[in-house]
């Protein structure tokens, strides 16, 4: 739609962009997160890894899927301050 979307993974949604980690069918007719994930790094979308989280899971960006980013939550508020909308859950 022409948009700029990025998202901010933290707690368990980190694993979702782990290499060969997103495996799991949120519905049998949907991919995978993998896939998903794949889908929306290639079609533009920005993936924000919270560093925290990463770090208690030792992932390394090594071991992310590529797109994916390990920063911190300034990164995020800069784009809010730009005047992102914002969509959380």
């Amino acid at each position: 739609t022409g948009l700029d979307v990025s998202v901010f993974l933290v707690a368990e949604g980190v694993d979702c962009v782990r290499k060969h980690g997103g495996t799991a069918q949120l519905n049998p007719l949907d991919p995978t997160l993998g896939e998903m994930m794949d889908n929306f790094v290639s079609s533009g979308g920005k993936i924000m890894v919270c560093p925290a989280c990463a770090k208690v899971r030792g992932y390394s960006p090594q071991d992310l899927i590529e797109g994916a980013e390990i920063i911190g939550s300034p990164a995020m508020h800069k784009l809010i301050k730009e005047g992102a909308a914002t969509l959380s859950f």
